[in-house]
């Protein structure tokens, strides 16, 4: 049976294909704060406005393309069983080629009803419209957590990282909580590679490379799959 990989992923990541973070998209978009945008209080007072910022970003992310740390992630399958957990809202990873991926945060390319049924669609990059409703006649909203939602898939999340051999987290400087507790939950005899730009502490146990992840990701990759860089 093969190792187990579990890679942790974040906004730098993405950065990288040309999508700016949240903070960086909500700072430079007509001056709103992230309460007008990514919050149910948003949505409740000025749901144009919030559908306006999303749409926005979906048509970026479905623009994008991975790049070479998300193909590389990708190709760890050949030799590992791996499962990706990102904070990402793209679709980045699943179009680099990973089959197994969890989103904390929500998904970009779903709108979802507001109902009790939470219907979702898939709409990849289209945009959503207000008066547009789901199967149970409810507004459709992005499938996205605002502030003050629970994040998604914590605790499969938790156990997969509990199970792996090798933890591979990459683009987070491991500041959002609950995501970032995520680490504390990898095995003392796991091997634990964290790869960002810059760091202000590195989780015990982890081997930090910083640097783009487009440059150290394939290294970390070719040197766990016994193939030249």
């Amino acid at each position: 049976m093969p190792d187990k990989v579990v890679v942790l992923s974040g906004s730098g990541l993405s950065a990288e294909s040309g999508l700016p973070t949240f903070r960086d998209a909500a700072g430079l978009w007509r001056q709103y704060s992230w309460r007008d945008l990514a919050s149910p209080e948003g949505w409740r007072s000025q749901p144009q406005l919030v559908l306006e910022f999303y749409n926005e970003r979906r048509a970026r992310a479905w623009q994008a393309r991975p790049n070479a740390a998300h193909r590389a992630i990708a190709a760890l399958e050949k030799d590992f069983d791996v499962v990706v957990v990102t904070q990402n809202v793209d679709n980045l990873h699943e179009r680099a080629g990973s089959t197994h991926v969890l989103h904390l945060h929500g998904e970009l390319c779903f709108a979802r009803g507001t109902g009790p049924g939470r219907r979702r669609h898939r709409i990849d990059g289209a945009p959503i419209q207000l008066g547009q409703t789901c199967a149970e006649g409810t507004q459709l909203r992005p499938d996205i957590v605002w502030f003050g939602e629970e994040t998604q898939n914590m605790d499969a999340a938790r156990e997969h990282v509990e199970s792996a051999d090798k933890v591979l987290v990459v683009g987070t400087s491991l500041s959002v909580y609950p995501a970032a507790s995520l680490v504390e939950y990898a095995r003392p005899q796991a091997e634990k590679v964290l790869n960002s730009i810059e760091m202000d502490s590195v989780p015990a146990g982890f081997e930090f490379l910083p640097g783009p992840a487009t440059q150290i990701v394939p290294r970390i990759i070719a040197r766990w799959s016994g193939s030249p860089a």
